[in-house]
């Protein structure tokens, strides 16, 4: 499982002097993309291939409070992913400085071809290297079903 440290600034804090949610999204941002880093993904190679991350949705759990004072470790794990890569599925856990786990995010997203504006398949030299990420013993093939368990649909005025 990949791991990624981070102190607590104080510009991560909100109105009650523990981590903002604002914060977890943005370590949750930061470790996946640090990981991809390392699979070959990153700016240059993206813009080479005109895809970007999108994300569907963010479930965040909260099992306490955590302030500043110590780093904080968030990981990284793969629980899903098409066939042919479009869509995938992470889980981030979020574990203070003893070890103890207090916060929990579920999400998942798909690919985007920049050019088009819609979604597509990974390129075969970025499946390959999802292929050789660890994944979760609760890994799952994911389908275009998958990504609707949670649907909702907008309103207009």
């Amino acid at each position: 499982m990949f791991f990624k440290e981070f102190d607590i600034r104080w510009s991560d804090l909100d109105a009650n002097r523990h981590l903002a949610n604002s914060a977890y999204i943005n370590f949750m941002s930061h470790t996946r993309m640090a990981y991809l880093g390392q699979l070959g993904f990153n700016q240059k190679s993206m813009a080479e291939h005109n895809i970007g991350p999108a994300v569907f949705y963010e479930h965040m759990y909260y099992f306490k409070e955590v302030f500043p004072g110590k780093p904080v470790k968030v990981s990284l794990n793969l629980k899903g992913l098409s066939e042919d890569g479009m869509f995938f599925e992470f889980q981030h856990d979020f574990y203070d400085s003893e070890g103890k786990n207090f916060a929990r995010c579920q999400m998942m997203g798909a690919w985007m071809d920049l050019n088009e504006r819609k979604l597509t398949a990974l390129p075969q030299i970025f499946l390959d290297a999802f292929h050789k990420m660890e994944r979760a013993m609760d890994f799952k093939l994911l389908t275009k079903a998958d990504t609707r368990k949670h649907v909702q649909i907008p309103k207009n005025l």
